[in-house]
């Protein structure tokens, strides 16, 4: 019969995470480098691979195309934009405004098969769509040695 230590700690810690999450979102998962703390807000996003392309699909409503900047460079796609922000008075009626208005900053590491030439860009319904094709690979190529 094997025992289980328990360690009240890590159940402290883990309730610290879960309360840095939901009242600060840029705090909740300091291992990801994507984002940094200098931005107001922080876009969820999906990343899937698939045979061709990798696909980025990035929560961004009412952020307007014009004020996206996607660029790649040196195999890091980087993501950044604003979102403006709506001066709301409690004379208006608002009696709480939670969205977040402000700059947001993302960058993801691509791996040597994208193709940075190809990437294409659509947001459709405050989602913002990045299609990054795959090169193919180069073949394996035999070397034969020759004698002197």
């Amino acid at each position: 019969m094997s025992s289980n230590r328990y360690d009240p700690w890590t159940r402290l810690g883990l309730l610290t995470k879960e309360l840095e999450r939901v009242f600060d979102p840029r705090l909740a998962n300091n291992e990801d480098a994507s984002n940094v703390a200098t931005c107001d807000w922080v876009p969820a996003v999906d990343i899937k691979e698939e045979a061709e392309r990798f696909l980025i699909h990035a929560d961004i409503p009412g952020v307007d195309p014009k004020d996206i900047d996607i660029t790649m460079e040196n195999g890091v796609l980087t993501l950044r934009g604003q979102r403006s922000s709506e001066r709301r008075e409690a004379a208006d009626g608002w009696k709480r405004v939670e969205r977040t208005h402000g700059s947001f900053y993302r960058r993801f590491g691509l791996p040597d098969t994208a193709d940075a030439s190809r990437i294409s860009a659509r947001g459709q319904n405050g989602v913002l769509e990045i299609v990054i094709p795959k090169q193919e690979r180069a073949a394996p190529r035999k070397i034969t040695v020759s004698a002197e």
